[in-house]
């Protein structure tokens, strides 16, 4: 299953970026063994337009783009789901299984994702009920993606 990052907003260089790429990158040397291919990291620039609902259905029609028909989708928000690393590995584990080949984990711009595109979701995922920066949040869910590999995989990386 091929796992792509979708981000509105570009982290610029500097040690946040630094260490997301360094999860993203054991996540791609981790997960093909495990069937998740790591496909990459898409960033968007944030809407222009003048109210909230305008810049999050135009970010979302852009985000929906890059997802392959029939991908599966998980948007981070909020309102989601808190999951532990181990559900979060299992609902992973269980995608690939069921045969999707595309799973999109979509990260929104600074109001958030549009209703219509967060109903499109197979997960509404949240980090937690803190509020995060976006750096952050690309962090701590490259962080999982690489977790979620090395439960899977058996790996003495996370305790239980």
């Amino acid at each position: 299953m091929r796992l792509t990052l979708a981000a509105v907003g570009k982290m610029k260089a500097g040690p946040e970026r630094e260490l997301a790429d360094r999860y993203l990158s054991r996540f791609a040397k981790s997960g093909p063994a495990l069937g998740l291919d790591y496909a990459g990291l898409s960033e968007l620039p944030e809407s222009r337009a003048q109210g909230a609902a305008e810049r999050k259905a135009d970010e979302a029609a852009r985000l929906g783009s890059l997802l392959p028909e029939r991908g599966v989708l998980i948007v981070l928000d909020e309102t989601g789901r808190t999951l532990s690393s181990d559900e979060f590995a299992t609902f992973l584990a269980r995608q690939r299984d069921e045969g999707a080949r595309d799973l999109m984990l979509a990260i929104g711009g600074p109001d958030g994702h549009d209703p219509a595109f967060r109903a499109r979701a197979a997960l509404t995922l949240s980090l937690g009920r803190m509020t995060f920066p976006h750096q952050i949040a690309r962090i701590l869910l490259a962080e999982q993606l690489y977790r979620a590999a090395t439960i899977l995989a058996g790996h003495p990386y996370h305790r239980s």
